[in-house]
């Protein structure tokens, strides 16, 4: 959450920096600003609300002369959106400007230190604590200066920092919270993610924990807490700027959906050699399977619904026990976690701040971690022992869909993987599946070619007040992802439940006209989904049925189907996934949200 912009170099800044900011705003805000030097002093410009604002008032940066300056987009932690909250947070004297993403958890107590020697604060967040201590501490050297103050401060951080005292310098670090360099001639820039400086520049250095960046327009210099050089290699983009485009589309979130099958196919494709499933970057041994006890997943939000998903495929390709938690309540729950436990950590920015710290106590209980992530050297990636990348490319809209897809694309080729290696299905089965994960991406252009069935249904039920999904085994998985994703974009009250559980309590909410989807995509589980439509239907609920094209005799019982091609049954999820993102999608077009950015949610969470 929240977006960091910083840029130092011959251009005027003001500009540069809200185009960087706009390309943030996926990660969710309430309020934008911008510090400058501008030869004299520190110009600061802020304001509540959407960026326009902050730059209508500066005339789109024009009105904002200087070539070195920082910006940021805030979500709310500490005190409410406003103009004094946000940032640029400024020292006493004006003399330091600040931006800051994540949380200082100690800031009361060195709010209250520096009141006492005679600092007055304006504002109630705590990222003013840090430019106070720059104030406070500031002896004529940036980066001393700098030193002293991550002495005091706990908890996370990016920080990005300019003065009026050190005009030709910006001065940044980062802990916990995600923060690049980018590598310019005669400029160069920070910020928490490559959209913001694409456009000029493709050569980039991934800050790693507790490294310090001082940059001038002519060098880039990184420093540890010790003040020693830290060597770094450069990261080349290779990735498109229209990758981080619309394209053409009227939102991020339809481009992302249509994206689907060809991120899948990225992700699957270099994967599968032979018929058989290759994974050079896992590095368990013959010994190494032969010791897991068990497998933990850990997550948050959609990335839980993929563990969900792998719960499944996982128990029954690879014959292993698996628990998934929530990355949230992990470390609270004294987790029974030894070395024969394999932790598979599910994180689409690979900075989620949760499930990082949820990876770093099963270490420390002695885990062996294997990481899905789709950002290369983020921080979980770089804190576990093996990375299955998704290659799902630049995913802007908040709600999830692409990175949703290609996790679950990774889920399979592990459970594969593991299933091969440990002899728990035979070459004619793995044969059939993988001819399936071939077919994926073909199966999924074809539902999204019969988008209009869905955008028909959507039309007829955007107005609902309440909408309920149910389903079993794989289809109850699908069910909370498709209920998480109406109720983030379109705000209506959304509950997925376990059709087994209708009748212990839940089903007392059904009455008359409430549209209730049902997934049975599963063979074995269709009758007696077809048993829960009836009793839903027997309480007046409306149903819309999604199932397979071999079961034309939903449309017996149910009100609306769509259907979805047949494939392995672990596969279903991938297809099924599909209409439920595009369901959510027009419901939120048809009444007016604000798809890519909506109310109150952020892309990455980097805050507990």
């Amino acid at each position: 959450m929240c977006g960091i912009v910083g840029y130092i170099g011959y251009e005027q800044a003001a500009p540069l920096l809200l185009k960087g900011l706009e390309k943030l705003e996926y990660r969710g805000y309430d309020s934008a600003g911008i510090a400058v030097y501008d030869g004299s002093g520190l110009e600061i410009y802020k304001s509540k609300g959407r960026l326009k604002i902050l730059s209508d008032m500066i005339e789109g940066g024009a009105k904002v002369k200087g070539t070195v300056g920082i910006g940021h987009t805030r979500w709310a932690t500490h005190g409410e959106p406003s103009d004094i909250n946000s940032h640029p947070q400024v020292s006493d004297s004006g003399r330091f400007a600040v931006v800051h993403n994540g949380i200082i958890e100690n800031y009361m107590s060195l709010k209250e230190y520096l009141i006492n020697h005679g600092v007055e604060f304006v504002s109630e967040t705590d990222t003013e604590v840090i430019a106070q201590l720059f104030e406070y501490y500031y002896d004529g050297d940036m980066l001393d200066t700098m030193l002293k103050v991550l002495a005091k401060v706990e908890g996370s951080y990016a920080i990005g920092v300019i003065s009026q005292e050190h005009p030709d310098e910006l001065l940044a670090v980062r802990k916990d919270s995600p923060l690049i360099v980018g590598i310019g001639e005669g400029e160069n820039f920070i910020a928490s993610d490559i959209p913001a400086i694409l456009s000029h520049t493709r050569d980039i250095y991934r800050l790693e924990d507790n490294e310090i960046v001082a940059l001038k327009a002519d060098s880039i210099t990184v420093y540890n807490m010790e003040k020693e050089v830290v060597s770094k290699t450069p990261f080349h983009v290779d990735w498109d700027v229209s990758s981080a485009e619309k394209g053409g589309y009227e939102h991020f979130m339809f481009k992302e959906i249509m994206e689907q099958p060809e991120a899948i196919r990225k992700t699957i494709s270099p994967r599968l050699k032979n018929g058989k499933i290759v994974l050079d970057d896992v590095s368990l041994s013959k010994e190494d399977l032969e010791k897991i006890s068990k497998i933990v997943v850990l997550a948050c939000g959609s990335a839980y619904h993929v563990g969900m998903n792998a719960k499944y495929i996982l128990e029954k390709i690879a014959r292993i026990p698996v628990e998934v938690d929530l990355a949230s309540e992990f470390r609270y729950r004294d987790p029974i976690i030894d070395e024969s436990v394999l932790v598979l950590v599910i994180s689409q920015s690979g900075e989620t701040a949760d499930t990082l710290a949820a990876l770093r106590e099963a270490k420390r209980l002695g885990a062996r971690v294997i990481s899905i992530v789709n950002v290369v050297g983020s921080s979980i990636a770089n804190d576990s022992d093996d990375v299955l990348y998704t290659w799902a490319g630049p995913e802007i809209a908040v709600a999830t869909t692409k990175a949703y897809s290609t996790q679950l694309a990774v889920v399979y080729l592990l459970a594969l993987y593991l299933g091969e290696k440990r002899n728990t299905i035979t070459t004619e089965q793995l044969e059939r599946y993988v001819k399936g994960l071939e077919n994926l991406p073909h199966q999924i252009q074809e539902i999204l070619e019969h988008q209009e069935t869905i955008q028909y249904l959507a039309s007829q039920y955007f107005n609902s007040r309440d909408i309920f999904f149910i389903g079993r085994n794989l289809d109850y998985s699908m069910s909370l992802e498709g209920s998480l994703k109406l109720k983030e974009i379109s705000y209506i009250h959304s509950e997925a439940y376990a059709a087994g559980e209708l009748k212990h309590g839940t089903i007392s909410l059904i009455e008359d006209g409430t549209l209730v989807v049902s997934l049975a995509t599963q063979d074995m589980l269709f009758d007696k989904m077809m048993s829960n439509v009836k009793e839903v239907k027997a309480r007046g609920a409306v149903v819309l049925g999604l199932t397979t094209e071999k079961h034309k005799e939903i449309e017996k019982t149910a009100d609306h189907v769509f259907y979805i091609p047949s494939t392995e049954d672990i596969l279903l999820p991938s297809l099924a996934v599909v209409p439920l993102q595009l369901f959510a999608y027009y419901v939120a077009s048809m009444k007016g949200c604000d798809i890519d950015k909506p109310r109150n949610l952020a892309k990455s969470v980097t805050v507990e």
